[in-house]
């Protein structure tokens, strides 16, 4: 009974720590002026903190008596963070707007001062959140030894449903109920609540420790770094995969959560299908081997899949009906396009956690190996993210970010392979033959990915376009593309502006707002002689006003 009651609060802990997440990216770019950025930051620092917890209580686990009460006051403090968060932000922003900024007059130093405060108001949370999965895995760990495999793994399970859930219920249901403040009111309660229940489940409960052996220290940092580096490729895949999947679905906030849970429950249910096996396993490295070479098969496999999901998008706009019912169809179908994508590869990654620290545990590393990988992993997650934004994306693109993830997990296999010296070279040549004719055979569409059939639900008019530029950017996938009636500029495949470069065609609508957005303010106030334009776009509205601006 304990155990299965403890498996539900961690669920409900998960629920919350994805609200804050969500719920902090909403707040920072109301701060920062710009989503991507936001999100970057906070995922950034979010998983910093939680990399940190996690390695504090690595080392300090084993030296406490009852793991159990120091995560029931974990939990305590972040929900009473939570309850004061709001009026926190509000007097840091207003010290900054009223104080800091005015008296930096420096760009470079107001944008440093900001991220700086940013991170002051997340990061002690995102620390103790960190703490908290060592701490409840110590505590079963220790009451269970000959099930720790299964304990991880139904943690793992449990944690990651309920951050589905809950990124789906804030964006979804509480923000419009409650708004951003009182979303982080219900977290906190969740957090003071659970925080009790732990406390009295934890009453009795004083358990021995896990005894640290001297184990091989080889294998021991080959584990870690596998960690490390499957983290690092999972985030590549993430991040890849949602700003190819913001083409087929839309790049709004709902989009962005429902392409989120679909990663997140696909971890779930990894962590769910290797309960049971994981304890009965005579080498758990062995079993991680092969489902970190399906892993990167599975990522690889997402390419050629990919193509398919702008069909599916278009049939599902021509079915659905333009109101609120189709509007929550919309999404749903949304979710099961984004799993078709996602859950193959990130099934395989939620065993990764349980089977490596299972492994570990194998090798007489006690306890301490359950915050050792957590936060190797989730370091790996943070060079996954910043690699992908600044250097795969820009560099590499869509197609190289996906296959350089994929063949990094691949290549753990094989490399975990020769460390239990089994035979692979048929395997391996196999593998290399699919990444090579993958790389070589398959292309992403860009007429496919300019056409915003998330809004129109129309692929034929795009097929004949030109892609005159296609550029994977830091926040956005742009392209200029040539239409028989226009040339469009698209940012994640929405157009943010058309123009009819033949003087003696028709005009289009975009080009009457253009025109209209720097007419009639100079209409309302001739005498003007400056003005500022935000977004080049098409370039029409400012040649509008340079026609009549004195400058």
């Amino acid at each position: 009974m304990t155990r299965g009651a403890l498996y539900l609060l961690f669920t409900a802990s998960g629920f919350a720590g994805l609200i804050y997440e969500s719920i902090w990216t909403q707040y920072l770019k109301l701060f920062l002026g710009h989503a991507a950025y936001a999100q970057s930051l906070v995922l950034v620092v979010f998983m910093g903190g939680m990399a940190a917890g996690a390695a504090w209580c690595g080392r300090r686990s084993a030296r406490m008596a009852n793991p159990l009460m120091a995560y029931a006051m974990v939990e305590a403090l972040v929900g009473l963070a939570a309850l004061v968060f709001h009026a926190a932000f509000v007097a840091v922003t207003d010290f900054s707007y009223d104080s800091m900024l005015p008296a930096l007059g420096n760009e470079g130093l107001a944008l440093a001062a900001k991220l700086a405060l940013c991170c002051l108001l997340i990061l002690p949370q995102s620390v103790l959140l960190g703490a908290t999965f060592p701490l409840m895995s110590a505590s079963l760990v220790r009451a269970a030894p000959r099930a720790a495999g299964e304990s991880l793994a139904m943690l793992y399970f449990t944690n990651s449903l309920g951050a589905a859930a809950g990124v789906l219920t804030s964006g979804f249901v509480l923000i419009a109920a409650f708004g951003l403040p009182g979303t982080l009111r219900v977290a906190g309660a969740m957090n003071l609540a659970i925080a009790l229940a732990v406390a009295l489940l934890a009453r009795p409960l004083h358990d021995r420790p896990l005894p640290a052996q001297r184990g091989d220290g080889q294998g021991l940092m080959l584990l870690l770094s596998v960690a490390f580096f499957t983290g690092l490729a999972s985030f590549v895949y993430e991040v890849s995969w949602i700003r190819m999947l913001s083409l087929v679905l839309g790049a709004s906030t709902h989009s962005f959560e429902v392409m989120l849970a679909a990663f997140v429950f696909g971890l779930a249910l990894g962590g769910l299908a290797v309960r049971r096996r994981i304890d009965g396993l005579r080498e758990p490295a062995r079993l991680l081997a092969h489902v970190q070479i399906a892993m990167g098969l599975s990522a690889l496999a997402s390419l050629p899949l990919y193509d398919y999901t702008f069909s599916l998008m278009e049939a599902l706009m021509h079915a659905l009906a333009r109101s609120d019912a189709g509007y929550r169809l919309f999404n749903a179908s949304g979710a099961l396009i984004a799993g078709l994508v996602m859950l193959p590869a990130s099934f395989c990654a939620g065993m990764t956690l349980p089977l490596i620290t299972a492994a570990l545990l194998r090798r007489g590393r006690g306890e301490a190996a359950i915050g050792q990988v957590y936060a190797a992993n989730t370091l790996g997650a943070i060079v996954g993210v910043l690699a992908t934004v600044h250097l795969g994306l820009p560099l590499l693109g869509l197609k190289g970010s996906l296959i350089a993830g994929a063949l990094i997990d691949a290549t753990l296999g094989f490399v975990l392979l020769a460390y239990l010296s089994e035979k692979y070279r048929l395997a391996a040549a196999a593998t290399a033959i699919v990444f090579l004719a993958t790389a070589v055979g398959v292309e992403l569409d860009a007429n496919k990915m300019t056409a915003g059939v998330f809004r129109h639900g129309d692929l034929a008019s795009s097929r004949d376009a030109t892609v005159l530029f296609n550029k994977d950017g830091k926040t956005a996938t742009v392209h200029l593309v040539k239409y028989p009636e226009a040339t469009s500029l698209r940012t994640n495949g929405k157009s943010d502006g058309s123009i009819n470069l033949d003087a003696s065609g028709e005009r289009g609508s975009d080009e009457i707002t253009m025109v209209l957005t720097g007419a009639l303010p100079l209409a309302l106030k001739p005498d003007t002689r400056s003005a500022a334009v935000i977004g080049i776009g098409t370039g029409l509205t400012t040649h509008t006003l340079l026609q009549s601006l004195d400058i």
